[in-house]
């Protein structure tokens, strides 16, 4: 189910020249913004948790996922130029499962790394605090990637759909209002983190096994429909 000459095909387009850059930025800002905190204020657990759960967790992991996510196959699907692919001798469900692997991997390289990173500048894991954070940000990338994959599969709009969502319903509501929190990839990971580093460290409004449960599912059920969505795609010729 997965094929290297995909992957190598799909790390090309994601990791070019002006992509790669703007997958620099978030990280970088990360990193600058937490040495700035902890040479003002020193090493604290709060700051730490409030920096990490708002920029990255909240912010910098589904801005990152949409980048990575939509950009595995929107693009090729936009201008055509899936249907080279398609017509090699490739099953497509493992197209989708290669596409989604690069995608999770970049997600979780730009966005989980640089968490850790920022976690140790700012209190040096202190209350296990980077390590919650680091692992809700693996997480949120495995379903982040899933989602903006599918979403890419649907829509030619996939990127301003998945900023959206990621700045309005991630960022804003996911974060302050109640009711949406439970349906929050944010709020999954974040059980994960809670249970890592205590409730007075990270909080989140989802308890644990839902957020496992809840995860399974949004991430294999996105797969699963963006499989049979490129199913769908036929090329000339084809019946």
């Amino acid at each position: 189910m997965y094929n290297p000459t995909v992957a190598r095909l799909t790390y090309r387009a994601l990791l070019g020249r002006r992509r790669a850059a703007i997958l620099f930025v978030l990280p970088a800002l990360l990193i600058v913004i937490s040495l700035a905190v902890r040479l003002v204020r020193g090493a604290d657990d709060g700051t730490a948790s409030d920096l990490l759960g708002g920029f990255a967790i909240a912010t910098m992991v589904p801005l990152i996922g949409v980048i990575a996510g939509t950009g595995a196959i929107g693009p090729e699907i936009d201008d055509g130029s899936i249907v080279y692919l398609l017509s090699k001798p490739v099953k497509r469900p493992t197209v989708i499962i290669t596409k989604l692997f690069v995608a999770i991997a970049v997600t979780m390289a730009f966005s989980a790394i640089p968490t850790l990173i920022a976690g140790f500048i700012l209190n040096g894991n202190g209350g296990q605090i980077a390590i919650a954070y680091t692992v809700a940000a693996l997480v949120a990338s495995i379903a982040y990637s899933a989602l903006f994959l599918l979403l890419g599969t649907v829509s030619r709009h996939a990127v301003v759909i998945g900023l959206v969502y990621a700045l309005v319903w991630e960022a804003l509501f996911g974060s302050m209002v109640p009711g949406a929190r439970t349906l929050s990839v944010q709020q999954w990971a974040l059980a994960l983190a809670q249970r890592i580093a205590g409730e007075g460290a990270v909080s989140s409004d989802v308890g644990l096994p839902a957020a496992v449960i809840l995860l399974v599912v949004v991430t294999g059920g996105a797969t699963w429909y963006a499989g049979r969505r490129l199913r769908t795609l036929t090329l000339a010729g084809e019946e």
